[in-house]
This record gives C-alpha cells, structure tokens and sequence, in this order.
C-alpha cells in the first residue's frame, strides 16, 4: 500500500481553494473528511445546476469532492470543539486544514497551538486570502485584481478581464499541496508538525515571475497585450477558414522554417529575419500572417507547421479537448449509489497509484454530514440517542 493512504485529513472547507486542495489529496488515497457548518454548509453545494434535483448537491460543488467523507458540527458550541478534539485524537488526524477567516480560529477552537496540544506532530494548514494578520474576505477576482493578474489579462486598449480558470484559487492550492508533501517528509524525518500559513494574496503574486522582475530593474512595466506576446513574435491568435489557431514562433530557426513554406514566402524580409525586428513591427506582421492564415482550413496548418516542429494548436471547446486521444483512459469518474448518476470528472495532473488501483473511479462527493454516524458511533461510540441530541442542540 502506499504510504500516503495511510494518511487522514480533517478539513474545515468551503468554497473552492482548500475543496480542490483536499480533492488533490483524496486522488493521492488519502482518507479526506470535509467539516461544515450543520445550518451554514459550503456555499458552493447550491451553485451551479442541480443535476441530482436535490438540494445542496449542485453540479459547482460535484466537481471537486468525490472521494471525500463529510461531517457537520457546530464549531461554535464547546461540545462541538469537544467532538473535533475526540475527533483528531481518535482518528489519528495527520493533517488539519481550513480556510475560516484567520479570527476565527480562535473563536473556534482550531487554532494551531490548540491543536497540536491535542496531536503534537500534526501537520496544520491556515488558507486565508492575505495570511494569518489580515482579515479581508477574499474571492478569486478580488486576488485577480489586487495581484495585478487581471492587469494583465485583455486586449491592450480594452478592459482588464479575469483569466478564464481561477489561477488564485487553484494556484493556491497547488502551492498548499506542495507545502503539505514537504510537511510529511520533514515529519518522516524529524517526528515534527508544522504550522503552515497560505496567503493566496501572495500565492497570486508569485506568479509574476518576469512581470515584477523587469519592473524593479527596468521600470517598464507590463500590461494587458490581447493575444501577443510581450517578447516573441509573431505569437497570436490567426483566424482560418474554418476557425482559429494559435501559433508560437519561439526562436528565428523556427521563424527562417515558417518562412521556408510556400504559403509564408512572401514573409521571408530581411527585416523579420530576427525576432527583434518582427516583435518593432507586431501589429503589420500579425495582420499579414492572418491574411495567410485565412486562406486555410486549420488542420492543413496544423499538420504544415507540426512537420516542421513549429508550435501550433487549433482553439478547441471544451467537447473537443475532452476527445483528445491524449486523454484517453485520463478521466476519473464517481457513481452515486443513490440516484444512480455516474459524475465523469476532468482528469488530474498525474493518475496516482491509488487511482490507478481503484480504476479511476472516486466515492460520489459526500452529502451534507453524510458520515455523521460512522465517525460519531463507529468511531467515538456515541449512540442513536447521542446523535439525536446533538441534532436536536445544532451541534451536528
């Protein structure tokens, strides 16, 4: 067995960065249980389309929490805190997570040192919008906009657009994913827990690698630029007959290839002959290159430039990107027992050995407290009377 299935994880989750993050761990084999609020559940179980015609199970909230168990308790009430701690003492809780504005930890008795009392080398994780000092509620765009993302998205004399995936969200995620492995080994090596903070602020930010280190050292700074490229030419978007491509001329060898093409020849000026000369004059040459372009059904284009290891892509929707043989036998799926609904689930970076040991195939994402009753019976011995109460006071 893998080791990391070994592995529990108790989860203070809602919305869509620490959902996707916990999703991550799950398809890792991971034993993933999802907190909420009894009254006040994720927002996200009534967005999107209601697929199952149930309430608090939307297609939003579908996507990203097969594999996953779910419990409610009022963290709140004392008893509620009482049964988180039982909770992590019983399960052997190796990783706690939550993405609570950074005050409420306290308040709900899930701060770092409390925990750790409780499980010494457990490993904690605070996702917050702009770390564990600041209490600013936080959405994707809002990072988008306050990280200089969104600056950077649009065409050069339009407005600023928000990216077409939730980079601050899912970018934080993966950056949490990453710091969570290297928690693990260091526990494996050192018996220690860590406390770990994520800011999606400056998770966001730090994908502006050439952005901010051309500004500091330069003073030109970077903006929208539509399609184009801030340094290569000619990279854009060229219309066809048939619809569009995106072409990527990454160096002059590729260029001198293009140009080497009957249909390019007209292309082939001293002028163009480095990049330098053809990203001074982008505008005429990608005007020209659209004129070629047009003349031609996209995969006539495609399979012209693919032989001369030029990059070139057709601009697909999303039923085609999923028909791409490279993605088949990629997809994961998960079956409601109860409806029958058979969710097909967009495909992970990587297929783990544990998806590839369950066929890739996912627990349907978990009902509202679901699992109550195996965790609080099966695994704290509370009794049907016990559950009830603590329906009848809020606590779960």
């Amino acid at each position: 067995m893998d080791v990391l299935q070994n592995l529990t994880v108790l989860s203070l989750e809602q919305a869509l960065t620490l959902p996707y993050l916990t999703y991550r761990l799950a398809q890792e084999g991971m034993e993933v249980i999802r907190l909420e609020h009894p009254k006040h559940a994720d927002p996200n179980r009534r967005v999107g389309q209601n697929l199952l015609n149930e309430d608090q199970m939307y297609s939003y909230y579908l996507t990203i929490n097969s594999g996953k168990k779910a419990l409610t308790l009022n963290l709140a009430e004392e008893e509620g805190q009482n049964i988180l701690y039982s909770l992590i003492k019983e399960l052997n809780v190796d990783i706690f997570a939550t993405n609570q504005l950074p005050r409420n930890y306290k308040k709900l008795g899930i701060d770092y040192e409390t925990l750790r009392s409780i499980k010494p080398d457990l490993i904690w994780l605070g996702v917050s919008g702009f770390g564990p000092q600041h209490n600013e509620a936080a959405y994707d765009p809002i990072l988008q906009a306050r990280s200089g993302l969104m600056d950077l998205t649009g065409e050069r004399d339009g407005d600023p657009q928000v990216l077409g995936v939730p980079l601050p969200d899912m970018g934080t995620s993966e950056h949490s994913y990453g710091l969570i492995m290297k928690s693990l080994f260091i526990r494996e090596k050192t018996g220690q827990g860590s406390c770990l903070h994520m800011s999606m602020f400056e998770s966001s930010v730090s994908w502006l690698t050439v952005p901010i280190t051309i500004y500091t050292n330069t003073g030109i700074f970077s903006t929208r630029r539509g399609n184009t490229h801030e340094f290569f030419c000619p990279v854009s978007v060229y219309k066809t007959q048939d619809g569009y491509v995106y072409l990527a001329i990454g160096n002059n060898r590729q260029w001198k290839s293009l140009v080497s093409q009957e249909a390019f020849q007209s292309l082939d000026k001293p002028e163009y002959e480095y990049n330098e000369g053809r990203i001074n004059d982008v505008e005429r040459l990608n005007q020209a290159i659209n004129e070629i372009t047009q003349e031609y059904p996209s995969e006539e284009l495609i399979s012209m430039l693919n032989s001369l290891t030029i990059p070139i892509s057709k601009i697909r929707n999303i039923s085609e990107v999923k028909e791409d043989p490279l993605l088949r036998n990629k997809f994961l799926s998960a079956e409601d027992h109860k409806t029958g609904k058979t969710l097909t689930l967009a495909p992970p970076p990587y297929i783990t050995p544990f998806m590839e040991q369950k066929e890739h195939k996912l627990s349907f994402p978990p009902r509202l407290g679901e699992h109550n009753q195996d965790f609080l019976c099966g695994s704290l011995g509370y009794s049907q009377n016990d559950l009830r109460a603590l329906q009848q006071k809020e606590i779960i």
